[in-house]
């Protein structure tokens, strides 16, 4: 009687862990659109608008080096552990953004956030794949895809009101008591077996990978604004970048369990969906981080209509991601990830010709187009790369791609960033307008309240500054729009999922 209690007890619940699970995915999927949505508001209040896209680099950063880690570190101490600690270090790193008195705090809080997240999103549908069977996976796919897509939809929206009527605080702490309820429900319903197994952790090559990043990003933003490029810091920042990226590649190598299994990269659809799904990383960043300074600092729009903006690309992506499915079955991965490439440069392309006159739709038009490039292509490429290997390496397959385009929009939040700055720089530099004036100048431009009592040449002349750096960023956007449709056209054309 007492066993069979027992064994009652130790019962997984699945609908209560799915619930769970659900919220944990919800809290890290709404960080992305809500923080963005903030930021032009955190910057009016705290300054330091030449720091801002470390405020996403830092995130980035630790959330990608990490992904691969956790898995490992959960194959020896379970799912619930490890994904309870990523909460609860996202958590205080939320916590302690909210508090932020500068943005050198912000951008310290954000990488002990960034290290939490690393847990929780691959942790989540780890969980999935271990309690449900592959026949309800397909089911259960629908509602972990619901949660994308109305932590996009609702993310903007949310984030522009808290902005407007409450505080840009609060964007951070909202994720408080999401998190307390989905580690709630794990250790209440989750019941693990755990095998006893050691496996290797690669640590060497994570710190590898964290020095190789972290120094490639630093020049990437600071050069040309705080480091000339012909320095010898920038040199040896470069030199230390490319050095890691050789040793971690040869470590990669020869390490029994390696971070980045090199040899999946021998198959022509796994390079190809892992190279482009780089570019579409970096794309994907470069709109979602400067727009809303775009449509509230240039347009003077509200943080709510610059959130609309970003919403139309979380709108497009789960529509046309439903789509592929079932464009998969009927034209294979070739067609759906071409039409995808072409959506892509498609959406580009409208930012690149986006005028201040234009107005939101135009800016929300370019974003749906993106929406849908990525929903088709990403799709495809996960889809591909699943058939295309064997169960025991599927896991890390996918997580290898994943891992790609977290790099892709960790390396690119700097690059685009340094861009921006670097423009800006030169821009404010070459009108004279005001020899006092700096790249920090925009932090006003940001604030309506400090925008209204800014001369109005002086707020011409910042808008200017922006728009002409901005164009510049969507450039290069646009450029790896048109190498992501390069890489695309190398799909082997016969993987197709008909019969």
């Amino acid at each position: 009687m007492s066993s069979l209690g027992k064994k009652a007890i130790k019962q997984t619940k699945k609908p209560y862990v799915l619930g769970a699970v659900m919220l944990a995915m919800f809290m890290g999927a709404i960080e992305a659109t809500i923080v963005s949505t903030a930021m032009p508001a955190i910057v009016g209040d705290l300054g330091g608008f030449s720091l801002y896209s470390w405020v996403f680099s830092a995130y980035l950063l630790m959330n990608a080096v990490t992904v691969l880690i956790y898995g490992k570190l959960s194959d020896l101490f379970g799912r619930k552990p490890i994904i309870t600690v990523g909460i609860i270090i996202f958590l205080i790193g939320s916590i302690l953004c909210g508090f932020s008195q500068s943005m050198t705090q912000l951008i310290l809080f954000r990488f002990i956030q960034g290290l939490g997240a690393g847990a929780v999103l691959p942790m989540a549908t780890t969980i999935i794949g271990d309690i449900y069977s592959k026949e309800e996976r397909a089911k259960i796919q629908g509602y972990l895809s619901s949660v994308w897509g109305i932590s996009a939809i609702s993310g903007p929206l949310i984030g522009g009101i808290l902005v407007e009527y409450v505080s840009w605080r609060f964007v951070f702490w909202i994720n408080i008591p999401l998190g307390i309820l989905a580690i709630a429900g794990l250790w209440l319903f989750l019941h693990e077996d755990i095998e006893k197994k050691k496996p290797v952790i690669d640590y060497g090559g994570a710190a590898l990978l964290v020095l190789t990043v972290s120094t490639l990003m630093f020049v990437l933003v600071e050069g040309g604004v705080r480091l000339p490029w012909d320095s010898w810091q920038t040199i040896l920042l470069i030199g230390l970048s490319v050095t890691g990226l050789a040793v971690f590649v040869y470590h990669e190598m020869r390490t029994p369990q390696p971070m980045m299994p090199f040899d999946l990269w021998k198959v022509r659809s796994i390079l190809v969906a892992n190279v482009v799904s780089l570019t579409t990383g970096i794309m994907l960043i470069g709109i979602s981080s400067f727009l809303p300074a775009f449509v509230q600092g240039v347009m003077e729009r509200s943080a709510t209509v610059a959130g609309f903006t970003l919403t139309a690309m979380s709108i497009g992506w789960p529509i046309s991601a439903t789509i592929a499915g079932r464009l998969l079955i009927k034209a294979g991965y070739f067609i759906t990830s071409l039409i995808g490439g072409i959506a892509l440069v498609a959406g580009a392309a409208v930012f690149v010709f986006m005028q201040p006159s234009y107005g939101p739709l135009w800016a929300a038009s370019g974003s749906f187009l993106i929406g849908v490039g990525m929903g088709l292509s990403s799709t495809a490429f996960i889809v591909s790369i699943q058939s295309t290997v064997e169960w025991k390496v599927r896991g890390i397959a996918t997580a290898t791609n994943m891992f790609m385009r977290n790099l892709g929009t960790t390396i690119g939040a700097a690059l685009l960033g340094g861009i921006l700055n670097s423009r800006l720089q030169d821009y404010l530099q070459k009108t004279n307008a005001d020899s006092d004036l700096s790249i920090d100048g925009v932090n006003a431009l940001l604030s309506e309240s400090e925008r209204a009592a800014m001369n109005p040449e002086l707020i011409q002349t910042l808008q200017d500054g922006l728009t002409s750096s901005l164009h510049t960023v969507y450039l290069v956007v646009l450029l790896f729009a048109v190498f992501s449709l390069i890489g695309i056209m190398f799909i082997p054309k016969d993987k197709s999922l008909k019969k």
